[in-house]
């Protein structure tokens, strides 16, 4: 019936199933096989009948022809994860939303004969030494390579994903749970924020998940938490993002510009640098520090005597923040240009597009509409 060989035919249907949302018992049941004879089959001891596949690939939402193309990337990103530990329910949940979000980029790619192009720089090896200051070499690196010079980075989520080709998705999490990354020599460099998190903190975590990206690719990464490590890829990731977000010799010569000569740091001088580099108030007064830019101990001082608060910020932009931006504003953009194109050629379903995209009719019907917009 199929050239594929039994093992690697177990797997394809055992990530389907896993993708389906069903466990071996309840896909048994309902396929009408016993849970030992599921269990062969993805373990790739048993031959599956025809009619058994049919049954399957039925109860998996998938086609035959999905599931038996050779040249078919059948994407499990899960085992990757494993090695750092149990997980949780939500971040059990985060990791398979990463994968089902892959898995339905690479089929519409498929489907469209688009080819992604990656402009992911070589691994940086982690040398010997102080990791903190290769981070800040390597973010000023890739920085020049993208021709960014100096200038700070108004959409990080887009220049990720159109400039570098990682594969960058925003979902809503676990609040525990802002990001994670990981990486497959069969679709590359991925990532996926927490899209319930500030924006500003969607950016930070975002550029931290880059960092490994770049130092560290072959590991995955859990920002967690639970997971408060100290391991020189972490120290390297945190020191990266920073760096690349808020380039030292820019960020000195705004303050100096702002202060104006004064040697106080105001709160007001806060919120215009962090609003400028389209960071947290924290992240940049932590930035100054660690460039001995001002004292340490300056964002604790301003936590303890009442912080900046939205309303702060309000008064010296002239803007509404009492509800602070929680989704990018060009987040998952080659996705959804994928799944309009999809719509308009009539590939797929608007539900199918909505199961593979995680999205309610009323957003696939604008996507829609947005592809037939001349």
């Amino acid at each position: 019936m199929t050239s594929i060989d039994a093992t690697e035919l177990g797997k394809r249907l055992r990530l389907a199933r896993e993708q389906a949302g069903l466990t071996q018992a309840g896909a048994a049941s309902s396929a009408q096989l016993s849970r030992t004879t599921l269990v062969a089959v993805e373990q790739g001891k048993r031959s599956v009948s025809e009619p058994e596949l049919i049954a399957l690939t039925d109860l998996y939402g998938i086609s035959l022809n999905q599931l038996l193309r050779k040249d078919a990337i059948h994407v499990d990103l899960v085992p990757r994860f494993r090695k750092l530990g149990d997980a949780d329910q939500g971040l059990s949940q985060a990791i398979g939303t990463l994968n089902d979000f892959v898995t339905a980029e690479v089929e519409l790619e498929r489907i469209l004969g688009v080819e992604r192009n990656s402009n992911l720089p070589p691994e940086r090896p982690l040398l010997p030494g102080n990791v903190r200051k290769q981070a800040e070499l390597d973010a000023h690196e890739l920085r020049q390579r993208l021709g960014l010079s100096q200038n700070p980075i108004r959409d990080i989520f887009s220049l990720l994903e159109l400039d570098l080709g990682i594969r960058v998705y925003t979902h809503p999490l676990k609040n525990n749970v802002s990001g994670l990354f990981a990486f497959d020599d069969a679709v590359g460099a991925c990532i996926l924020v927490n899209a319930s998190h500030r924006y500003d903190r969607q950016v930070q975590t975002c550029t931290h998940e880059l960092g490994h990206a770049i130092g560290t690719r072959r590991q995955p990464d859990v920002c967690h938490d639970s997971f408060r490590q100290n391991s020189r890829d972490e120290r390297y990731a945190t020191a990266f993002a920073p760096a690349f977000l808020m380039p030292g010799h820019t960020l000195a010569q705004k303050l100096k510009e702002i202060r104006a000569g004064s040697t106080r740091l105001t709160r007001r001088h806060v919120i215009i640098l962090a609003s400028y580099f389209g960071v947290s108030r924290e992240a940049i007064v932590r930035r100054m520090e660690d460039l001995n830019l001002v004292p340490d101990g300056t964002w604790d001082w301003f936590a303890r005597n009442g912080g900046i608060t939205d309303q702060q910020v309000a008064e010296v932009l002239g803007e509404d923040v009492s509800t602070p931006r929680l989704k990018p504003l060009n987040s998952m953009v080659r996705l959804e240009t994928l799944a309009a194109q999809a719509l308009e050629r009539d590939l797929l379903s608007e539900g199918q597009i909505a199961q593979l995209l995680k999205l309610d009719r009323f957003k696939v019907r604008r996507l829609r509409l947005e592809s037939e917009e001349v």
